[in-house]
């Protein structure tokens, strides 16, 4: 079960457009895991400015964790093995793996697991259980 420790109107802005903004987070009771999405609800378009967005959203994420804010908030969590995950619409296309693969191997030299999944069309919730209040 995974449970949702940020308190977040469902009205704020979530994406990768939105850097300074948690998407999801959670507990998953079953692996142990904290959990951090990124929602990328647009189709990727090959452009820099996307991802330059994602990358300024990966940089406020591992920020978020290994700069220490996370456990100031979440004292709990000292010590869970963390695993942040991009959820997007479509698959990237080859600039964007490319870059998701440095990225997944930075991010496992900090400990921390890293993975890509395709959700297809969603409602951009970041609710890897799939239900929102949006349905």
């Amino acid at each position: 079960m995974i449970t949702n420790d940020v308190s977040a109107t469902a009205s704020a802005p979530k994406g990768v457009e939105h850097a300074g903004v948690i998407d999801f987070m959670g507990f998953d009771s079953k692996t142990g895991e904290v959990l951090l999405v990124i929602i990328e609800s647009r189709p990727w378009d090959e452009s820099q400015r996307q991802l330059f967005q994602l990358q300024e959203k990966l940089n406020a994420y591992f920020s978020f964790i290994l700069d220490g804010e996370m456990l100031e908030v979440y004292p709990k969590l000292k010590d869970k093995p963390i695993r942040v995950r991009l959820e997007c619409v479509t698959p990237p296309h080859s600039e964007a793996v490319t870059f998701l693969q440095a990225v997944y191997d930075q991010a496992a030299l900090q400990g921390i697991s890293f993975e890509v999944e395709v959700m297809g069309k969603g409602c951009g919730c970041g609710n890897p259980a799939g239900s929102c209040s949006k349905e």
